[in-house]
């Protein structure tokens, strides 16, 4: 009996120390990535499977998948399966989603995140690279370097990625020639230069037989350098994150009763202790750390990627989105920066459209008021555009509507990062990585008045407010609000109209008809009329105005109930059979390429405030009713 309680405690002290060397082992995060078919899949399955990482169901399951879906022949395991999990990357033999995988090997802990090969996924690869440390990019000998290789590699140094392996894969199907793998290292390398990646390991492998991944090749004993697990367990991959300034963007305020006021979130670099002075941005206040509190207790020091609780001394006003920073070393806070921006939805980036920018834990409004250049992958050109299309790179001016706190994307990833949400679907459309701030004339500050926009209106005995027209051309916008403004002239109420036409003899006359200079021309109008409303007059705005963006960026530039969005509908066929100015017979004839209805896209209103259907009723009607909408409401 002794002896058996001797051996279960000689056991459990295995265990014990056993867990003590995982919890020491430093953990690498990489990424595989390259073009479509390059093997990262099975690459990945391969590590696994050699490493004798996977159960018994595992392989019992893979022998079953790789006779229904596998590509590798009869009888043979397919490793790519491994990692494809879903149903239709197996019945397509692609991969669609970024997989994470976990696995150790004696010397270090790995997360390797396989991404997308295919150019429209290329999006879920900038995910993936976002919070790795290395890439393994994946290259079929048989191919070379290809686009999709030099796009990913883009992706990989703009997101700070400086150490990347080269894995020059299939090597079998090129007979193990050294020249074909000196010839693409070349290649690699010089593209890799280019773009600031200097730590390139270039090594040939093949994922199918295992030759170089993690036991040295017998067929290609030319090559001396470490296989491809050697190198990732030797890679010098020092985290500097507690060497940068304290950084917290605050995720909420922890108020559990009177007795405690703490602000949560996870340190985004550098330390934190008692006593250390911070300041709170963008406000500027600044007080001392009193306690670093854990669902644990207190800690003597917090550090980056730890999620905390700060206690301060003094009671300041600290809110979600807000930043805790060191006091001595401050991010920047302005409310425009240049950033690069990976576009990722099939509807293209337009300058002056207006987006959510999620930065850290803040949400703001925000714009790309100039798009300076569109990266090429292939011979890193900056060339001129005018709009960002699915994939592609640019370099962007960004405004917000709002100062933030950040740095920039080169000192710290977590605070110089943000993404772009689409406003009406509020899908995730593009990532970026803040390059420096913008700054404004220092001397321009908002003007205070003594006569403001309710005195005015007053003395024109109404409530300012725009009254928006919108719809197709034909519908009957102009002539409706040409009557509803002759209708308050009588009564004696100060109006001005901003009818589409009009307005290109002017303020848009070097517009075209594009969808990005619809958007400005819009962006332009919504400024005007929001200037006429602090005059204290009722604003009538006559435009097509097709894209529900642009429509609400103009509701949100006027106060709570100073708007009135008005549908005037009249089916397609409708207004072509009216085709007041013969535009429609254009349009067919191939003269008005974007001609909305036609050539572009009309996007109606979902809730507005009024909606008139100019098919089914005379325009005097429909003005009245626009008239009695506004006595309903005491504007006039």
């Amino acid at each position: 009996m002794p002896h058996d309680h001797t051996a279960a405690a000689e056991a459990i002290a295995q265990v014990e120390e056993y867990l003590r060397g995982q919890e020491n082992k430093d953990l690498l995060r990489f990424i595989t990535c390259g073009s479509v078919d390059d093997g990262k899949s099975s690459l990945i399955g391969r590590l696994l499977y050699d490493c004798k990482l996977l159960f018994e169901d595992q392989l019992a399951s893979l022998e079953k998948d790789s006779g229904r879906f596998g590509t590798t022949g009869s009888g043979k395991l397919d490793l790519a399966l491994l990692v494809d999990g879903l149903a239709a990357e197996r019945e397509q033999g692609i991969t669609i989603d970024v997989a994470y995988r976990f696995f150790t090997t004696d010397k270090r802990k790995f997360i390797v995140a396989d991404t997308p090969g295919h150019e429209q996924y290329t999006r879920n690869m900038a995910t993936g690279a976002s919070t790795a440390d290395a890439a393994v990019l994946l290259v079929d000998a048989r191919k070379g370097v290809l686009t999709q290789t030099r796009r990913h590699s883009t992706i990989v140094s703009l997101l700070g990625i400086r150490h990347v392996v080269l894995a020059v894969n299939k090597m079998d199907m090129v007979d193990w020639d050294r020249a074909v793998f000196e010839r693409i290292a070349d290649d690699y390398r010089a593209f890799a230069h280019g773009l600031g990646i200097r730590d390139v390991a270039c090594i040939p492998v093949s994922a199918l037989t295992g030759d170089n991944v993690t036991t040295p090749s017998a067929n290609m004993d030319w090559y001396k350098g470490p296989t491809l697990l050697a190198q990732l367990e030797t890679m010098e991959v020092s985290s500097d994150a507690l060497n940068r300034p304290f950084r917290l963007p605050v995720q909420w305020v922890n108020r559990p009763d009177q007795h405690f006021r703490g602000f949560s979130g996870t340190i985004a670099g550098g330390t934190v202790r008692p006593g250390d002075p911070v300041a709170i941005l963008p406000s500027g206040r600044t007080t001392t750390v009193s306690r670093v509190v854990t669902m644990d207790g207190d800690l003597e020091e917090g550090v980056a990627d730890q999620a905390v609780t700060l206690v301060l001394a003094e009671e300041v006003d600290v809110s979600r989105g807000d930043v805790i920073a060191a006091a001595d070393a401050r991010p920047e806070v302005a409310d425009q920066f240049a950033a690069h921006i990976v576009w990722m939805s099939e509807q293209p980036l337009l300058p002056g459209r207006s987006y959510l920018l999620r930065l850290g834990t803040s949400t703001v409004g925000a714009q790309v008021t100039e798009l300076k250049h569109v990266l090429n992958v292939n011979t890193q050109e900056h060339v001129a555009a005018k709009h960002l299309d699915l994939n592609a790179v640019g370099l962007c001016n960004v405004a917000l509507d709002r100062p933030v706190p950040f740095d920039a994307y080169a000192d710290n990833r977590a605070t110089g990062s943000f993404v772009l949400i689409d406003r009406i679907s509020n899908a995730t459309v593009g990532c970026g990585m803040i390059d420096f701030a913008l700054r404004r004339a220092s001397n321009i500050h908002w003007q205070p008045m003594k006569v403001d926009k309710a005195a005015r209106g007053a003395l024109n005995g109404q409530k300012p407010c725009v009254l928006w027209f919108t719809g197709l051309s034909g519908s009957g916008k102009s002539t409706i609000a040409d009557l509803v403004e002759q209708e308050l002239h009588r009564r004696g109420r100060r109006t001005m109209s901003l009818d589409g036409d009009n307005v290109r003899h002017g303020l848009s006359r070097d517009l075209g008809f594009t969808d990005e200079d619809r958007v400005e021309n819009i962006r332009r109008v919504s400024e005007v009329a929001k200037l006429m409303v602090d005059a204290g007059l009722i604003v009538l705005v006559s435009f097509i105005s097709p894209f529900r963006s642009e429509r609400r960026t103009a509701r949100e530039l006027m106060e709570q109930g100073e708007f009135l969005e008005i549908f005037v509908d009249a089916p397609l066929e409708v207004c072509e059979a009216r085709d007041p100015k013969g535009l429609y017979r254009k349009a067919r004839a191939g003269q008005l390429p974007h001609f909305t209805g036609l050539g572009s896209s009309y996007e109606p209103p979902e809730a507005p405030e009024l909606h008139l259907n100019s098919a089914d009723e005379t325009p005097e009607r429909l003005a009245a009713r626009v008239v009695a909408a506004l006595e309903e409401r005491g504007m006039i």
